[in-house]
């Protein structure tokens, strides 16, 4: 018996969690990113720009 669908399946599912991942990090960068923006705008910066 051939398990060629099961190694292709199991392919396919590793590149979709994968891209899952990614594309989780990178909506979660996006919404670092106002977070930062919001908190500067109100004056509040970070540390390592002090000095």
């Amino acid at each position: 018996m051939s398990h060629t669908f099961f190694i292709a399946f199991s392919y396919i599912v590793t590149a979709l969690v994968v891209a899952g991942l990614i594309l989780r990090a990178v909506i979660d960068h996006r919404i670092q990113l106002r977070a930062l923006a919001d908190l500067e705008s109100r004056g509040i910066g970070r540390r390592s720009r002090r000095g």
